[in-house]
Order: C-alpha cells, then sequence, then structure tokens
C-alpha cells in the first residue's frame, strides 16, 4: 500500500483541522482529494509530505512511518505545494540539477524529466521568464526529479489556461499509469478527466471515497425542472423515491431520485396537480459536483 492513513487528527491550538482521517491509497492510483476551503486538504498533504506532525494517529508512505523514518518518505515522495515556490533567477536544467544534488541522482535524470513533463521547448530560458503552465512543469520536474513511488500536488491546475490545463492533465494521467498520484483540486471537471477515485473532505472530516466508475454507474438520476412560480421544497420530497431537493436559483430546482427510472413523468403529473408551469425539463446524471454540494452543504 503507498499511502496508509489511519485515525489522524490534528489540532491547531483549540481548532481540529483534520478529526479522525483514515484512507488507503494503492500503486498505480491517481486519487482526487476535494473539499471547500479550510476543509483540511493542504493540512492532510504537508502531514503526509512531512512538513508538519499529525497531533493525533499514524500514517505510512510506501511503508516508511511519517514520524520516525521522515527521511525515507522524503526520498519516496515528490511533491508539488500549491505556490509551487521556484528559484526565478535559474535557468531550467540549473535548477534541476541544483535538486538532483539534493537527492543525489545522476544528471541523465534531469534530461529524463526534461523530456517527460515538456520542457523541452523552453529549456533555454530562465525559470521567471516562463508562463505558468511551464512553470508547473518544472514543478513537476523538480518533484519527478528523483524518481518517486507517490506523488503528491497540491492544486497542480490552478491559474492555467485551457490548453495549459489539457496539457498539465494529460501528464498527470500518464505518470498515474506507473505511480501513486495523491492531488487536491476545486475543479471537478478536472477529478472526472484524471482520476480514478475521490475522497472528499468536509470540515476535518472523509465524507465520501468513492470509485468514479461508482459514480458513472450510479442508480441515481436528477431531473432539473424550472417552474413558473415558487415550491416548498418540502412538496418536491414528497415525490416517488425522492434522495433530494435542491432549489439551485430562481425557480429552478435539481431533484435527485434514488432510481435509474425516468422521473420526469412524476415532475410533470406534479406540476399538473399544482397548477404549476414547466419552463424547462431535463434528466442529467448524478454528477461529481452534486455529491460535492450535498456534502459540503450540509
Amino acid at each position: 500500500m503507498s499511502i496508509e492513513v489511519t485515525g489522524v487528527s490534528k489540532l491547531y491550538g483549540s481548532q481540529k483541522a483534520l478529526n479522525n482521517i483514515s484512507f488507503k491509497v494503492s500503486k498505480p492510483e491517481i486519487v482526487g482529494f476535494l473539499g471547500p476551503n479550510g476543509a483540511g486538504k493542504s493540512t492532510m498533504m504537508k502531514i503526509l509530505t512531512t512538513y508538519i506532525n499529525a497531533s493525533e494517529g499514524s500514517i505510512k508512505v510506501n511503508s516508511f512511518d511519517v514520524d520516525e523514518d521522515s527521511k525515507n518518505v522524503q526520498k519516496s515522495v515528490g511533491y508539488l505545494p500549491e505556490n509551487n515556490p521556484l528559484y526565478l533567477d535559474m535557468y531550467i536544467k540549473e535548477y534541476l540539477n541544483f535538486n538532483a544534488q539534493v537527492y543525489k541522482v545522476s544528471k541523465e535524470r534531469i534530461q529524463e524529466v526534461i523530456e517527460l513533463t515538456g520542457l523541452m521547448p523552453e529549456v533555454h530560458k530562465k525559470i521567471g521568464q516562463l508562463s505558468k503552465g511551464y512553470r508547473q512543469r518544472v514543478g513537476l520536474a523538480c518533484a519527478l526529479i528523483h524518481d518517486p513511488d507517490v506523488l503528491i500536488l497540491d492544486e497542480p491546475t490552478t491559474g492555467l489556461d485551457p490548453n495549459q490545463l489539457v496539457d498539465i492533465r494529460n501528464l498527470i494521467k500518464t505518470i498515474g499509469k506507473t505511480k501513486t498520484v495523491f492531488l487536491s483540486t476545486h475543479i471537478m471537471q478536472e477529478v472526472e478527466a484524471m482520476c480514478d477515485r475521490v475522497i472528499i473532505i468536509n470540515k476535518g472530516e472523509i465524507v465520501a471515497d468513492k470509485k468514479l466508475q461508482e459514480l458513472r454507474n450510479s442508480k441515481e438520476q436528477t431531473v432539473v425542472v424550472e417552474f413558473d412560480y415558487r415550491v416548498e421544497d418540502a412538496f418536491l420530497n414528497n415525490l416517488p423515491k425522492v434522495k433530494n431537493v435542491i432549489n439551485t436559483h430562481g425557480f429552478v430546482y435539481e431533484i435527485t431520485f434514488k432510481t435509474a427510472e425516468d422521473m420526469r413523468s412524476y415532475v410533470f403529473d406534479f406540476a399538473h396537480d399544482n397548477q404549476l408551469k414547466i419552463l424547462q425539463l431535463n434528466q442529467k446524471n448524478a454528477s461529481l459536483e452534486s455529491m460535492f454540494r450535498e456534502l459540503t452543504s450540509k
């Protein structure tokens, strides 16, 4: 098992950032770690990479205990923090050579990660001259320089334009074929495009841990309906097999049903019986975004 987290809690004074967190991640696997701001994502990643210690519980990375064997954990983990700190006055090869010396790896590895991360077109430049997308590539190259088994990425696609997003996404998917990738992000589409599994954290606690394929094969459905008048959620909850009702905006409602049966006819009958006009009525599959919104809004 690449990552084993057991009963981990973290306190900052009287504030509990993590509360009895447990999960496991195997290899190769790309896991998306999701949660609203302040949920504890970055805290968990800093503990995994030995930057800070947990208040309670235990963590093993590649069978090394993060408290008792931190040096070996650091050798086996590649970490790209959210702010991606780089030496802007250094050339790309100069910076990667510096990190290669830190990890005591051969200079041949520098060229390997340059090619792997697609840095060749800009390799002659200083880091300060690079676009945001290429700076992220440098950060990834640095995280990969010592060929770690586990890659931990904190918001790796923040601030990238659509083309850069596609490039970094494809790069992470390629890396995830042979390594464990544990990444946090706020972009649901990126998780659905890259990840094998998603863990959702809210207020320091895990509220969901699912394979993405389970969500795609869900026996639930969501009906989006817009009426010409506001309807109390309680009335819509009386429809058969209703799991959840959300008034997204105005007179638009998302009604999630615990069945694969098309429930639009029931919504139509409800509108007819209550003398309501339907302005739109659409069906969509239960999505990661709707699950995230439901679990983190409670």
